[in-house]
């Protein structure tokens, strides 16, 4: 029988056991930290020399120079042309579907004339390079090569710099023939901390990024944090998520299966069911401990449930969108009659699903929104990925004489307000020295 926990929202104890059961420390403990800040300082002084021998160290193969880190453009076309034809089909559709949802993400340049002449707006340009960071360890994810270059790209990065693990030298073909689809353009066979860092400060062989994106370990998310501010990162992610909203007309089979998507991850994984019906409750606990001796990742899916997964009995429907709101899912299920309906009544999740038929496992691989989503409750104030992430916005202001004058006696008010005063007379001097004509020196917004 799997263990999993069981919460009613009119149990006396339900908001405490609640607290407990979405808690999650993502901040490192102290030895992590450490040896994370060691990493760096290495990098930052030793450069390649470090990386190999941190290369050697944690994956277990000995590299004879940093020109054995890189593995060439040609080898990710080699493994594009020498993987199975139906995993060649699947990359393709994927991130044809990827790209079509990103191309209407983008950010435009715009921009609007005031009556005086003066002109406001706003100009879009892209990261100039990005670091990509792919896990390697306990599996691979070429869903997260695509999800992560293929925005980059629509945005219009020029250079994105792939890092992958590599343990005892072996490559994955599967993340390499991604890459090579997704419009990667330098790859190197470095993970951890130590691939970070590279990132981040650049060495002898690696070139500094703009921004680092991409999920990894504690090690690597503690190394993202850490290197924040010298460079952009998308975010800290914690464990995967999924919280199911049904109203008791769905398959039990299904749902079981749905919470099995996001539990299969790693044994710190979440997966919650929410139900009006005790009744329906039981029927899915029937279905975990059915289908759960089929699972081949069996071992670690009980110990996610048990840990922290949760079956949530309320009152009502309108009672499980406040407590989905409370969660702010990474991933959330309407598995119910209306769900658009529900949907204009979620507040924070990462993403929605909506419908029966909507498995959250198809937008992990080939729905088109990005599976880059925010965890550990942080939905409430963060949003999945995008090309806006790899877009930068510069502000756009034209003052034309007329406008300046105008603004000026604003801007000196409050400038000498504030005691400074050579900013008042910055914006002076444009007021006395502007009039209501154009002086003809092609100094206006309109000439």
């Amino acid at each position: 029988m799997a263990e999993i926990a069981q919460l009613s929202t009119q149990d006396a104890d339900y908001q405490s056991r609640m607290e407990q059961l979405l808690a999650w420390e993502s901040v490192s403990n102290d030895s992590v930290q450490s040896i994370v800040s060691e990493i760096i300082g290495e990098i930052r002084t030793r450069g390649d020399a470090a990386l190999l021998d941190y290369t050697h160290r944690f994956d277990h193969w000995q590299a004879n120079s940093a020109a054995d880190l890189r593995i060439p453009a040609a080898r990710l076309e080699q493994a594009w042309n020498t993987i199975p034809s139906e995993q060649r089909s699947a990359l393709r559709k994927s991130s044809e579907r990827i790209r079509a949802y990103a191309e209407r993400q983008k950010i435009e340049d715009w921009s609007f004339n005031e009556f005086d002449g003066t002109m406001l707006g706003q100009q879009v340009t892209p990261l100039d390079r990005v670091g990509l960071y792919v896990p390697g360890g306990k599996a691979a994810y070429p869903s997260s090569v695509l999800m992560n270059a293929i925005p980059a790209k629509v945005a219009g990065v020029a250079e994105l710099i792939m890092v992958v693990p590599t343990p005892g030298g072996e490559l994955n073909e599967l993340v390499l023939a991604a890459a090579h689809i997704a419009g990667v353009n330098t790859v190197f066979a470095v993970g951890g901390a130590q691939a970070v860092a590279a990132l981040a400060y650049g060495t002898e062989s690696v070139p500094p990024v703009d921004k680092v994106v991409g999920p990894g370990n504690i090690y690597v998310a503690t190394a993202k944090r850490a290197v924040f501010g010298q460079v952009g990162i998308d975010m800290v992610a914690g464990p995967s998520e999924i919280l199911i909203i049904c109203d008791g007309k769905t398959d039990p089979d299904w749902i079981a299966m749905d919470l099995f998507s996001q539990a299969e991850h790693d044994e710190d994984a979440q997966s919650i069911l929410i139900s009006d019906s005790a009744d329906y409750i039981e029927q899915v606990k029937q279905s975990i401990d059915k289908l759960l001796p089929t699972m081949e990742r069996k071992a670690i899916i009980e110990t996610a449930l048990k840990d922290r997964g949760a079956l949530i009995l309320v009152k009502d429907m309108a009672e499980a969108v406040d407590v989905a709101n409370f969660i702010a899912p990474e991933h959330l299920e309407l598995s119910v009659a209306n769900p658009e309906v529900m949907a204009k009544q979620i507040r924070h999740a990462g993403a929605i699903f909506m419908g029966r038929f909507t498995a959250e496992a198809m937008g992990d691989y080939c729905a088109g929104p990005n599976h880059v989503l925010p965890t550990s409750r942080t939905a409430r104030f963060s949003s999945p990925l995008g090309v806006y992430d790899f877009q930068k916005r510069s502000s756009l202001i034209w003052a034309s004489p007329a406008g300046a004058a105008k603004m000026a006696e604003t801007a000196s008010v409050m400038a000498r307000g504030e005691g400074l005063t050579a900013h008042a007379r910055s914006a002076e001097y444009r007021r006395d020295g502007g009039s209501d004509a154009c002086c003809g020196q092609g100094c206006c917004p309109n000439g």
